[in-house]
C-alpha cells in the first residue's frame, strides 16, 4: 500500500485536430438541440448518451444545445466526465469526435477546454490511480480549417492547463503544502521560463515584512515571498501582479469554527492562479513585462502568534492595528503591495486573494468581486474574465467607508467592521501608492462543492485564465 499524490502539474489529455476520417476508435458526435431526435437525444447543452457499441467500440451523443461558444465548454466538460467514467470499465486510448460542420475555432477551443478541465480529478490514494480520460481526435470537416483550428485549440490549452495547476497547487493538503512546498514547486515548475526568486524568514525579517512575519509567527513552517519575473525584450507595459498565498488558516487566536477549517488548503488559491499565470503567459510568449508575488505564510495557533491589539510594521513603514488574527490575507498582501510597488515600479497592480467571507454572502459562488481604482482597468479585467469563461462583478470602493480604516494606535485599522469586501479592499487600497489597481475577491469561487461548466468539486483554478487573458490584452 502506498500514499502517493497526484503529479503536480497535472497532465491533460491529449487533444488533436484532424479533418473527417474513420479510423475505428471509439467516436462521439455532436448534436444541436434539433438534431438530437434523431441520434435519440434531446440535444441539450451537456446532455450525455452512449448508445449501444458496434465494431468500432462505445459511442456517445452529446448535445450541445443553442451552439454558442459556451455550450461547447459545457458539453466538451461533460463529455470528458462521461469518457472518464467508461475508461474505468474498459481501457479507451483514443476517442474521435466529431463537430458539426459549421462548428469555428471559437467553438472548438471551447470544446477543448471543456475537454481539458472537465475530467480533472486529485485524489490521494493507497491505490492505483483511476485511468485518465482519453486522448481527444476533434475531426473538422476540411483539412483546410485544420491549422486554424489547431492554433486556437493550442492556445487554450495553455490556459486551461494554468486552470489545471492552479486546482493543483490549491487541492494539496496542507500536511505537504507549506510555505516552503509552494515556493519550492513554484520555482521547480517556472524555473525554465520564468525568473523564481524565493526568500527565506531571514531575508523577510531584513527588510521589515511584518505582516508576513506576524501572520507566520504561529507556525512551525516559516513564511517566504516568491518573486517571478516574466520580461521579453521590448516591453512598454509593466503588470505587478499580488496573489495571497496563506497555506492553511487556522484564523489564529481568532480561531475559525472547526466546521468547513479543513476547507482552508485552498486558502492560497489566489497565489496559486498567479504562481500559475505566470507560466501561461512565458509558455504564450506575451510581450508584456509582468512581476508576480505571493506572500506564503501558515496562519496557526501557538505561543508565538500574533494577537488581536498588536501593532504591526509593513514593509516600508506603514502600520496597522490588528484587530482579528483571521483577516491575515490582507496583512501578507499590504506588505506585498507595499514592497512590489516600491522595488519594481509597476505601471498598474492586480491582485487575487481569498479575501472575504463576505464577498461569497455577497456575490455567491461561481462569480469573482472586482474592486478598481480605473474604469478602464476595471473594463480590461471584465473583458478578460468573458474570454475565460470567468464571470466578475465590479464591487463598489464606497469613499464614505474610508475613515473606518483610519487608525488610532497605528496608521490604519485591519478590520475595523462594515461592509467585509469593501472594508478589505479600501484597507489594501492604502498599500497601492495611488497607482491604478484592481483587487480579485476569490473566496466564493475558488472552491466548489458540486460540478458545474469545466468546474469539478474541490478547487476550481478561477482566477488564472483571467490573469493570463488580462495579460494578453496588453499585447501590442
Amino acid at each position: 500500500m502506498r500514499n502517493s499524490l497526484p503529479p503536480v502539474p497535472t497532465k491533460l489529455p491529449e487533444i488533436e485536430v484532424v479533418a473527417a476520417t474513420r479510423r475505428g476508435i471509439p467516436r462521439a458526435v455532436l448534436v444541436a438541440a434539433e438534431e438530437g431526435a434523431a441520434y435519440g437525444s434531446s440535444g441539450r447543452t451537456a446532455e450525455v448518451r452512449e448508445v449501444p457499441e458496434d465494431g468500432d467500440g462505445p459511442r456517445w451523443v452529446a448535445g450541445i444545445g443553442e451552439g454558442a461558444p459556451k455550450d461547447f465548454r459545457r458539453t466538451g466538460a461533460a463529455l470528458a466526465r462521461a469518457m472518464r467514467e467508461a475508461a474505468e470499465n474498459r481501457p479507451i486510448r483514443t476517442v474521435q469526435v466529431v463537430l458539426p460542420e459549421d462548428a469555428t475555432a471559437e467553438h472548438a477551443a471551447e470544446f477543448a477546454v471543456g475537454l481539458s478541465l472537465g475530467g480533472y480529478r486529485f485524489v490521494v490514494t493507497t491505490t492505483e490511480p483511476k485511468p485518465p480520460v482519453p486522448a481527444v481526435r476533434l475531426v473538422v470537416a476540411h483539412e483546410r480549417a485544420v491549422p486554424a483550428y489547431a492554433d486556437a485549440v493550442t492556445r487554450v490549452r495553455v490556459l486551461a492547463a494554468a486552470a489545471a495547476f492552479t486546482r493543483d497547487l490549491a487541492n494539496t493538503p496542507s500536511n505537504i503544502k507549506n510555505p516552503a512546498w509552494l515556493a519550492n514547486t513554484a520555482a521547480k515548475v517556472l524555473g525554465s521560463t520564468v525568473d523564481v526568486t524565493v526568500r527565506d524568514e531571514k531575508w523577510l525579517a531584513d527588510k521589515g515584512f511584518g505582516g508576513v512575519l506576524a501572520v507566520g509567527s504561529g507556525s512551525a513552517s516559516p513564511p517566504r515571498l516568491i518573486e517571478m519575473t516574466h520580461r521579453p525584450r521590448g516591453a512598454t507595459k509593466h503588470l505587478l501582479f499580488v496573489g495571497k498565498g496563506i497555506t492553511f488558516d487556522t484564523g489564529g487566536i481568532s480561531l475559525k469554527p472547526a466546521d468547513g477549517m479543513h476547507l482552508m488548503r485552498t486558502d492560497m488559491a489566489g497565489g496559486a492562479a498567479v504562481i500559475a499565470a505566470m507560466r501561461a503567459i512565458a509558455e504564450l510568449k506575451l510581450p508584456v513585462r509582468v512581476t508576480a508575488l505571493v506572500p506564503a505564510a501558515e496562519n496557526h495557533v501557538s505561543g508565538g502568534s500574533y494577537r488581536p491589539g498588536d501593532i504591526v510594521r509593513h514593509y516600508g513603514g506603514q502600520t496597522t492595528e490588528v484587530g482579528n488574527t483571521d483577516a491575515e490575507g490582507r496583512m501578507v498582501m499590504a506588505d506585498a503591495l507595499a514592497y512590489g510597488i516600491a522595488q519594481f515600479k509597476p505601471d498598474l497592480i492586480v491582485d487575487a486573494a481569498t479575501l472575504t467571507g463576505a464577498m461569497k454572502v455577497s456575490l455567491g459562488v461561481r462569480t469573482g468581486g472586482l474592486f478598481a481604482t480605473d474604469d478602464d482597468l476595471a473594463a480590461r479585467v471584465i473583458e478578460a474574465g468573458g474570454r475565460a469563461g470567468e464571470a466578475w462583478w465590479r464591487m463598489p470602493l464606497v469613499e464614505d467607508y474610508a475613515t473606518g480604516i483610519e487608525g488610532e494606535l497605528g496608521d490604519v485599522r485591519q478590520a475595523p467592521g462594515g461592509p467585509g469586501g469593501i472594508m478589505a479592499a479600501l484597507f489594501l487600497r492604502e498599500f497601492t501608492a495611488g497607482l491604478p489597481w484592481a483587487h480579485l475577491d476569490i473566496a466564493g469561487p475558488a472552491r466548489a462543492d458540486k460540478p458545474y461548466d469545466d468546474v469539478v468539486p474541490g478547487a476550481s483554478g478561477f482566477a488564472a485564465r483571467t490573469l493570463v487573458e488580462f495579460a494578453a490584452s496588453y499585447e501590442g
